[in-house]
């Protein structure tokens, strides 16, 4: 190749070089948008008032008691249901328990006091304790929660419940002194979701 060839094709790739370095260059109208998202999740916040439902001494067989307790949706979101999962220890004092105290532990589930005189649902704590959370929901939550559509957000369910100490008429003095500790957890669910 001829001295001049090379020299020639040494100058058009310089050029080509500096078209393409200098190619960003050009000016053009241009614009930008920016999005700033936020997603922030709702809470589920199911108070139950009072927080202590029964606390009560010196009972004996046929003894009634019974207890008023509000749940509020102090939440952001809207509670569909609530489950109730029950559990308790007997303090046994003697020792001479041959049965469970809580089968002789009525509890009556009532809804308002003023408008529903009769029970909605009858069982005993020992029963309470060994059934699915999911039978008192349906049993119990469920046909409020239906007629009024779940728990609205700041919204306050007024529930009654009645504990009957069961006098069977046989020898219950196995049960003198005897202390049941109860705990109820209730558990609040979401609604569906939904297009937002």
């Amino acid at each position: 190749m001829s001295t001049n060839k090379k020299f020639g094709l040494s100058i058009a790739s310089a050029a080509l070089g500096l078209t393409l370095i200098s190619g960003g260059t050009f000016a053009y109208f241009s614009d930008t948008a920016v999005a700033q998202n936020t997603f922030t999740a709702g809470t589920l916040d199911l108070s139950l008032n009072p927080e202590v439902l029964i606390d009560i001494s010196n009972m004996k067989p046929g003894d009634n008691m019974l207890r008023e307790f509000d749940l509020t949706n102090e939440g952001t979101l809207k509670i569909q249901s609530v489950l109730l999962e029950t559990d308790y220890r007997i303090i046994d004092l003697e020792g001479n328990n041959v049965d469970d105290f809580g089968k002789h532990i009525q509890v009556n589930f009532l809804w308002n006091w003023n408008q529903e005189s009769e029970p909605i649902f009858e069982t005993t704590l020992y029963e309470l304790k060994n059934m699915d959370p999911d039978v008192v929901k349906r049993d119990v939550w469920d046909p409020l929660w239906e007629q009024k559509g779940g728990l609205d957000v700041g919204e306050n369910h007024e529930f009654w419940v009645e504990f009957s100490f069961i006098d069977n008429g046989e020898d219950q003095n196995m049960f003198q002194g005897d202390s049941l500790l109860l705990e109820w957890k209730f558990h609040a669910t979401q609604t569906s979701g939904e297009d937002l």
